[in-house]
């Protein structure tokens, strides 16, 4: 588990803005982890569904947030919260690559992740190397 002190990320705007991977896990807590992506210009996130709440505010970009059927344009500034269970996909509609940060409570990925691609990151999760690990799963 990490330790019990203050982790602070100073303009947390710059730091999702200045990824270039698809997905980079920046901290992981017992109960919430915290991660920055980038979606590149005609990329998505995937359709997706979690066991665990997601937060997500759009840096840079703008993209079309698709879930359980409903859409809606996000542009940066923006937060979406998809509850757990919820059926999900984000896609950029936009001319760049569309910037974010997120936060799952509890955690979703292995706190090393980092995913250069979304098929790296679609692998990972597929033959099990992207799991939390369980001192994060309370």
């Amino acid at each position: 588990p990490p330790a019990m002190r203050m982790f602070h990320f100073p303009k947390v705007d710059a730091i999702a803005d200045s990824g270039e991977e698809f997905r980079r896990v920046l901290w992981t807590g017992e109960n919430s982890q915290f991660v920055i992506m980038t979606i590149p210009v005609n990329g998505e996130i995937g359709e997706e569904i979690h066991d665990v709440d997601q937060h997500l505010c759009l840096t840079s970009g703008v993209c079309k947030a698709v879930v359980e059927g409903e859409v809606q344009t996000i542009r940066a500034g923006d937060l979406v919260i998809v509850p757990a269970g919820a059926k999900h996909n984000f896609i950029n509609i936009g001319d760049k690559p569309f910037q974010l940060y997120t936060f799952y409570a509890p955690a979703e990925h292995n706190w090393k992740t980092v995913h250069k691609t979304r098929e790296e990151g679609e692998h990972d999760e597929a033959v099990g190397l992207d799991e939390p690990p369980a001192w994060a799963l309370k």
